[in-house]
């Protein structure tokens, strides 16, 4: 026999959803935990990433420079801009240089193993 739905046991689990948070705001987290895992976010990622157009991704990161709220720089072979958190545009650009380091080293080693 089935039970009428006044009869059934309510959802245990169900939670109330808290208001979904903006565009803007996921953004701005996006690139802080990039700055925080030490990466630079380029612009172009944004309406790839969030599904937006690239006219309101550049407005929403021209909002974001105009506040002060995160540094750009520009990548030195493509000319892409590029953003991180306030203050941590060295430091980043230091990890870049090590992880580059690190790979062509490796690289390095790895052809010399194969030559041998």
């Amino acid at each position: 026999m089935k039970k009428t739905l006044s009869e059934r046991k309510p959802f245990k689990r169900f939670k109330r959803r808290e208001p979904s948070i903006s565009i803007e705001q996921k953004i701005e987290k996006f690139i802080l935990r990039n700055s925080k895992s030490g990466f630079f976010t380029k612009v172009s990622t944004i309406p790839y990433k969030f599904e937006i157009s690239e006219s309101k991704a550049w407005d929403i990161v021209g909002e974001f420079l105009s506040n002060g709220s995160f540094d750009s720089i520009h990548d030195e072979f493509t000319g892409e801009m590029k953003l991180c958190e306030t203050g941590k545009i060295y430091s980043i650009m230091d990890l870049e240089r090590k992880r580059k380091r690190e790979k062509f080293s490796s690289f390095k080693k790895k052809r010399k193993k194969e030559n041998s």
